[in-house]
């Protein structure tokens, strides 16, 4: 199982898979590594690198919680590519991930070949994140993963229209681990939660333009679902606005996010990664 440790002292886990131009893949907010497996068959020709985040999967959760912080995440991201010996990645960032991306983009772009946005921005929705904080860092009512796909089935049916119960099922399993006792366990650290509250507290938000701004020098894709509540119509087209050369593209029947097999999302990526990936 393949680890590596933090400068801040944690172990941290991750996966690599596949040879040629390495791909950094960056997950959710509570996501982990598995979160890019629906994409991982669709990159033969490529090296995938997929973290847990720390307090994420099966990385170590942290004693300091406010560790759980994006410039922390984007320091481990290095400390990764570091213990790994790679100069240079494409990366491809959803949600958590993009942000992260984007801080990068700012620190250390001599890092990026270039990177592949999935559903986030410099802006995000009050509604988006009142659905995130909604949920995150608690367990979910359910007995099993089977009742909690179910769920994810119904509440995300107009945003997801058409996606099978199978699909939900491995997402399911992907996001909570069934207890011994009964009921359902998060994949990650509940504190995350608190880290989240900890943060919106501590002062006014960095502008994340100006990091987006930094990103739109690299070679850039973004990827919107067509029904995401988090990266509006209006953020997407005033990112292609400030960032003229990136390529974009919307991928109906999905919210946030695009599971990134769909055709269009597929294309996308390819596009980009045959063109920049080194």
């Amino acid at each position: 199982m393949p680890r590596f440790l933090s400068k801040g002292g944690l172990t941290l886990h991750y996966e690599d898979a596949g040879d040629g131009p390495p791909v950094l893949c960056l997950a959710g907010l509570t996501r982990n590594s598995a979160d890019f497996q629906f994409l991982l068959p669709f990159l033969p020709d490529y090296r995938v690198i997929r973290p847990d985040y720390r307090g994420r999967g099966q990385s170590d959760y942290a004693n300091d919680f406010m560790t759980y912080s994006i410039a922390q995440e984007a320091q481990d991201a290095i400390t990764l590519l570091d213990h790994l010996g790679l100069d240079r990645v494409t990366l491809i960032g959803t949600s958590r991930g993009g942000l992260i991306a984007m801080l990068l983009a700012h620190m250390a772009p001599e890092r990026l070949s270039g990177v592949i946005l999935n559903d986030i921005g410099p802006e995000v929705t009050p509604v988006g994140i009142e659905r995130i904080m909604d949920y995150v860092g608690k367990e979910p009512n359910a007995p099993d993963l089977d009742t909690a796909a179910t769920t994810l089935r119904a509440v995300n049916a107009d945003a997801f229209p058409g996606v099978s119960f199978d699909r939900w099922r491995v997402q399911a399993e992907m996001m909570f681990y069934e207890k011994t006792g009964g009921g359902l366990g998060l994949r990650y650290d509940p504190r995350l939660r608190d880290a989240l509250v900890g943060q919106a507290g501590a002062g006014p938000a960095p502008d994340l333009w100006a990091l987006f701004d930094a990103l739109a020098k690299l070679p850039l894709t973004a990827i919107r679902g067509a029904n995401s509540d988090l990266l509006s119509v209006e953020t997407f087209a005033k990112m292609q606005e400030r960032a003229p050369g990136m390529h974009t593209t919307t991928v109906p029947d999905r919210g946030h996010v695009p599971f990134l097999d769909e055709a269009e999302a597929l294309a996308a990526i390819h596009t980009h990664l045959k063109a920049h990936s080194t």
